[in-house]
């Protein structure tokens, strides 16, 4: 994404600051006093991407980020003169094709952009002895086991989506020895595509809304995730490579989660409250099959990294108040 005159942008303070302070700007604005060297700054455009972006600073982090029509991590003349010449001490990727019903029906680009991208970076990671942390997803796993998954658990995808995204976390493995799976669920966030926004602008169309109430797993904040990506990343020469889990806190459905969401917009003083009806899934019926059961075990995480997950409750709730609270609300909504 090029970042245009008339783009309204989050900005922070450099120092210690309270969510709730985040305003919206012009990143161009004079009353900012910020003479910009660069012009026309690019911007990931993911909503885990844009996340890293913005904690980036406070992680005294040079990072660079790309857009995925500035890097198509499927060809890899492309994903080779950007890490010959930028020579990263670290490549996150948090690129993936993760419109799960459109996989069912988009196969190939689906797994050119799951498992071929990660297979170009893997090898190219190992060519130039980069580390590669992976984002992966709980869609690896068929939901049947009714507990929470861990790490070593087998996995038996039952979409392309989860398919695509199983076999790219075993190129990652095939080709590089110094990686970091990170699988996660439920993501959500300011930014990008995901559930709580589409619960936000459906309430802005309808009185009632119908949500399914028999999948269970655990909302994940895009935020608290690339809180946990940089602390991997500091942690990297302990050499705790392999495949590890981090999700929000708690177990939910996607009916009790709609329901958080009209709460936590209560609470900010929004009027936004339509009626939640709980469905089953059979009755709400989709292109692709999701796993009943697919919430994870962070245990790992926590011993190796001494990450500890936070309470999804309490992260939709700065999500809700970020999103609702901005200027440009509107735009985050799209």
């Amino acid at each position: 994404m090029k970042v245009i005159p008339t783009a309204l942008v989050l900005y922070k303070c450099t120092e210690f600051y309270h969510p709730e302070d985040e305003k919206g700007i012009l990143w161009c604005d004079p009353g900012i006093g910020i003479n910009w060297p660069v012009k026309n700054p690019h911007l990931s455009d993911g909503q885990l991407g844009r996340e890293l972006m913005n904690q980036g600073f406070r992680w005294k982090h040079h990072l660079l980020g790309f857009s995925h029509k500035e890097l198509d991590i499927t060809r890899h003349s492309r994903v080779e003169s950007i890490v010959k010449t930028s020579r990263p001490d670290l490549i996150i990727n948090a690129a993936a094709f993760t419109r799960v019903d459109e996989a069912e029906t988009e196969v190939d680009l689906a797994f050119r952009v799951n498992r071929d991208g990660p297979e170009i970076l893997a090898k190219t990671c190992s060519y130039y002895d980069i580390p590669l942390i992976q984002i992966s997803t709980d869609y690896v796993f068929d939901g049947v086991k009714n507990a929470e998954y861990v790490e070593t658990d087998p996995v038996n995808p039952i979409n392309v989506y989860g398919k695509s995204k199983s076999e790219g976390e075993q190129v990652v493995r095939t080709h590089l020895k110094q990686h970091i799976i990170l699988r996660t669920s439920w993501l959500y966030g300011a930014y990008g595509n995901n559930f709580v926004k589409t619960m936000l602008r459906l309430a802005r169309e309808k009185q009632s809304i119908s949500v399914v109430a028999d999948q269970h797993g655990c909302p994940t904040s895009a935020a608290d995730l690339a809180e946990a990506v940089f602390t991997i990343a500091g942690l990297l020469k302990k050499g705790f490579w392999g495949t590890y889990h981090y999700c929000g806190k708690g177990i939910t459905n996607w009916f009790c989660f709609a329901e958080a969401i009209f709460k936590a917009v209560r609470e900010s003083g929004e009027k936004l409250s339509p009626q939640v009806r709980p469905v089953s899934s059979d009755s709400y019926p989709t292109k692709a099959r999701r796993p009943v059961y697919s919430a994870l075990n962070c245990e790992r995480i926590r011993a190796r990294f001494g990450i500890s997950t936070k309470p999804w409750q309490e992260s939709l709730k700065i999500v809700v108040k970020r999103i609702l609270s901005c200027h440009f609300f509107d735009d985050l909504m799209k």
